[in-house]
């Protein structure tokens, strides 16, 4: 088991971090401010991220999560990403996470990544050219739509939207929310996971559908502030889809075939989530260190008062920590697939975004009413460690899941078995 980067990945490294350090962080706070301006029905790309994109295509530095090249007709060589197994992206991930813009500009954001993952592994030769394609191109974005309002949706066997087989068309009706990037003014494709039958295999009951945005029926009521963030230009909406037809084609993989598509979307997902929360904890754990440095309470640094200092250590422990069991995970699923990784994925989507949440939560409270404002990227930073808490999974179902693979062994014989 060895958690050193690979030589290819720590090549990536330095060249994502300079890129990062001299073309994005230039323009960081004042594409920051610019998003948080936007208001609900008019969110708009600025012509820097284009240029941007463009910079990091020429780079080489490009869909970068995709676990093998995307030998997908229409995609340049140079755009199909180089191939990076779970835990060479993992270092990547986490510089990324570190800033606002790098995961869009590089072509690595969620939720097209693992939009794009599932059209490269489960979608048709038709899906993957009018869908695939542009999206690996950076030419247009996409939602993913699967929680729902009127139930809980962190058990989603409770889903109540239907895709209903009609023929040689399939019929999509219910509603949707936090479909992120439903907002994004470049999103073009929508993957609705919907009920399909219900008298099949709990499991086997739903279907995934690719939805064009401008089909009629589809709906985006409003958008959804996080803690009082838009998330713009991308955003997070409630979607309602009413009597939308679509033919059969449209349907990933097969009707019924969703909970196995979705499980395997989820795995490296949550891995590259957790990893970009890392490098925003120690995003955070910079500016509590230089707070704690150069400010002065009651004649002494802030470092110095409080048990500001425990505070501090306690962080950087609890990232090293947290990184380990990522970085543990990831070698998990590049070995023995998502099966043997099941536990330590559900292990990570718990600690790792709580434990950002703590580390930024006490940054916060090193900047004091600062802290609260837009005038330090913190406030943003707790508001996605927090919603992470409850995306893709909350905490409890993941715990739910270690503890059943904990107990499992010591289950007790049934009555009148033999040794």
């Amino acid at each position: 088991m060895d958690f050193a980067p690979t030589p290819r990945a720590l090549e990536l490294l330095e060249r994502v971090d300079a890129f990062i350090h001299t073309e994005i962080e230039p323009h960081e706070e004042e594409h920051l401010q610019g998003t948080l301006a936007q208001a609900e029905g008019a969110f708009s790309v600025p012509p820097l991220v284009a240029e941007l994109k463009r910079k990091a295509q020429e780079q080489g530095l490009w869909n970068l999560f995709l676990p093998e090249p995307a030998a997908v007709p229409g995609v340049p060589e140079a755009l199909a990403g180089p191939g990076l197994k779970n835990g060479e992206y993992a270092v990547l991930a986490e510089r990324m996470g570190r800033s606002q813009l790098a995961s869009e500009v590089m072509n690595c954001n969620a939720p097209d990544t693992g939009n794009m993952e599932v059209l490269l592994h489960f979608g048709s030769g038709a899906q993957q050219e009018r869908w695939l394609a542009p999206l690996l191109r950076g030419e247009i974005r996409s939602a993913f739509c699967m929680t729902e309002p009127d139930v809980a949706s962190s058990d989603a066997t409770n889903m109540q939207a239907t895709a209903i087989v009609d023929g040689d068309e399939i019929v999509l009706n219910g509603t949707k929310w936090w479909s992120t990037g439903i907002g994004h003014p470049e999103c073009e494709v929508l993957i609705f996971m919907g009920l399909t039958d219900p008298s099949a295999h709990r499991y086997a009951q739903h279907s995934m559908v690719l939805v064009p945005l401008d089909t009629p029926g589809v709906r985006v009521e409003r958008m959804l502030p996080v803690m009082g963030f838009l998330d713009a230009p991308s955003g997070h909406g409630e979607v309602s889809f009413t009597d939308v037809r679509l033919p059969l084609d449209a349907v990933i993989g097969t009707p019924g075939g969703a909970f196995g598509i979705a499980q395997q979307r989820l795995g490296p997902g949550r891995v590259h989530h957790c990893m970009r929360l890392i490098g925003l904890a120690e995003l955070a754990l910079e500016y509590a260190c230089r707070r704690a440095m150069t400010r002065t309470a009651f004649g002494k640094p802030l470092a110095n008062l409080g048990g500001n200092r425990e505070r501090i250590a306690n962080a950087r422990m609890k990232i090293d920590q947290a990184r380990l069991l990522v970085l543990h995970a990831a070698w998990l699923l590049d070995t023995q697939g998502l099966q043997g990784a099941l536990g330590a994925v559900s292990q990570i989507k718990v600690v790792v975004p709580n434990m950002a949440q703590e580390v930024v939560d006490m940054a916060m409270q090193l900047h004091g009413g600062g802290g609260l404002s837009n005038d330090f990227p913190l406030a943003g930073a707790w508001a996605v460690a927090r919603s992470l808490r409850l995306a893709d999974g909350p905490d409890e179902v993941h715990r739910g899941v270690i503890a059943r693979l904990e107990l499992s062994p010591y289950k007790p014989e049934p009555a009148g078995s033999t040794a």
